[in-house]
């Protein structure tokens, strides 16, 4: 079947209709049997991507996915572009209580491609007939599977109708939704305060253009952001200062801002203004105002779409962001602070809302940055990731660790003892220190040094990004503990135990 013909969307459209049942059945009984396929391939722009570091390792981020498999007759086929290391798939499955860790074992099933190329995972599956027969064999029951993704693009459906089971996650037609300029269309639509600008933007031409009516709309303002449309991690950003604007006509100004436009301040290290320009011309973007506060946060409210088609609050978060101008995401904390943790799940579920009417079914993040003026916060929405993103793993980890639950009413995760959980993750650790340390190295670390995640106090550090750490130095972690204050303690006491030990060896 020729991928994006119109047989292979109608095949496409007809396994989705099977999701609704699939997700009662799975719901109402926990025993039900089903089998995921989790290919976590990040099949965006490869260009945003590299910019990411030790991006190949990021499949290994919804390993979470594993601990599904406290669910008795649940099975899971997981798929990577190389071979995961054991120790790593060991670890994952000894963070499950209630089941012997052997009987998960034999209900996953791990195939990889043996393919480190920037090609999209989904890609690279697609590429391998005998691979994609392996997964088939790995599915008892294709009318209790579905196919899990970190994004959802043209692969990703091609890949569903080879497998013949329905995918969870967004039709790629609606691709448009999670671009930047999209998320500025739907913001005006659920009427939630967004900060003002333009989008679809083409080339330098309406970039300059924009930035110039923005001006003089806004006579103060400092600075505006450019943005490409996928963006990743912030890291499509790029910031325009006004000063030394002139006053003149406006086609003065343009003329100024169009001449200034190569001294963007770019997010992505190393980024210039004629590559810029060519990634922009390709994918398009938005202009806006630059956020300005002198008390300023960046909250973000997870919601999802359920394959009923309801939508639903998951959690809020706090933003931790670097970068030149703090625009680069690198951990965040849950619950999101308590001043404002309301506002941004009702806004957030507003979003949500809108975006199921569309069709949208999944999970995904829209990221907030909010001031304070007086006793008041102020809140901009400013991007919708329509995917997994990095406040998704640690959310699920906590979620799947402890079976608790999401309280919309207090906006706090309770474990089944009844205790609040807090977290504080990141994918950004990271240091030349830790460059040669081992999958098994940092599980004795964190043993010895009582870092480990005990599920009798649901307390502890569970790490990902494991494979990353000996090349690159890399890694991430979710510190849960009682209260934010434990959570935070955690991750800087084993901050200071990686570097006290890595500086040693």
């Amino acid at each position: 079947m020729t991928p994006g013909s119109p047989e292979e969307v109608a095949a496409f459209h007809r396994l989705q209709a099977r999701l609704p049942g699939l997700f009662a059945r799975v719901t109402h009984d926990r025993r039900q049997p089903q089998t995921l396929v989790v290919v976590p391939s990040l099949s965006l722009d490869p260009e945003e991507l590299a910019k990411v570091t030790g991006v190949h390792h990021y499949e290994e981020r919804m390993l979470y996915m594993l601990m599904l498999l406290r669910r008795p007759r649940t099975r899971l086929v997981f798929v990577t572009s190389q071979q995961i290391d054991p120790i790593i798939i060991d670890y994952f499955l000894h963070l499950l209580t209630g089941i012997p860790s052997s009987h998960a074992r034999e209900r996953l099933t791990l195939l990889y491609c043996s393919d480190a190329s920037k090609l999209p995972l989904s890609a690279k599956v697609l590429a391998r007939p005998r691979l994609l027969e392996r997964i088939k064999a790995a599915i008892p029951d294709p009318e209790n599977a579905h196919l899990v993704v970190f994004n959802s693009s043209h692969w990703e459906r091609s890949l569903a109708v080879q497998l013949g089971i329905p995918l969870y996650a967004n039709d790629p037609d609606l691709y448009y939704l999670g671009t930047k300029s999209g998320c500025r269309r739907t913001f005006a639509e659920a009427g939630v305060l967004h900060p003002d600008g333009y989008e679809d933007l083409r080339d330098g031409e309406d970039i300059a253009e924009a930035l110039t009516r923005l001006k003089e709309r806004h006579p103060t303002s400092r600075r505006a952001v450019v943005k490409l449309n996928d963006g990743f991690s912030g890291e499509g950003n790029a910031l325009f200062y006004y000063d030394g604007c002139p006053e003149g006509s406006h086609n003065e100004r343009k003329a100024w801002v169009h001449e200034n436009l190569p001294n963007l301040k770019f997010e992505a290290p190393g980024e210039h203004w004629e590559r810029y320009h060519k990634k922009f011309k390709e994918m398009q973007g938005v202009v806006e105002l630059f956020v300005e506060g002198q008390i300023k946060r960046s909250p973000s409210s997870q919601n999802r779409v359920n394959a009923l088609g309801q939508a639903m609050s998951i959690s809020t978060h706090d933003q931790v962001l670097g970068g030149p101008s703090g625009q680069v995401f690198l951990g965040c904390t849950f619950p999101a602070d308590e001043e404002y943790r309301k506002s941004i799940q009702d806004a957030g579920l507003q979003i949500a809302q809108a975006l199921g009417k569309k069709g949208v079914i999944g999970r995904f993040a829209t990221d907030f940055v909010s001031v304070k003026e007086g006793d008041h916060w102020r809140h901009y929405a400013i991007e919708v990731n329509l995917r997994k993103g990095g406040t998704t793993h640690p959310f699920l980890t906590l979620r799947f660790l402890t079976d608790g639950s999401f309280d919309e009413q207090t906006g706090l995760f309770y474990s089944q003892s009844g205790r609040p959980k807090y977290y504080y993750a990141s994918d950004s650790v990271q240091s030349d220190h830790y460059k040669g340390t081992g999958p098994a190295d940092l599980v004795d670390l964190a043993v010895m040094n009582e870092l480990h995640y005990h599920s009798a106090t649901d307390r502890g550090v569970v790490f990902h990004l494991i494979g990353a750490l000996s090349e690159f130095g890399k890694l991430g972690m979710v510190c849960i503990g009682d209260n934010r204050q434990q959570a935070e303690f955690l991750y800087r006491r084993t901050r200071q135990v990686l570097d006290l030990v890595t500086r040693r060896t």
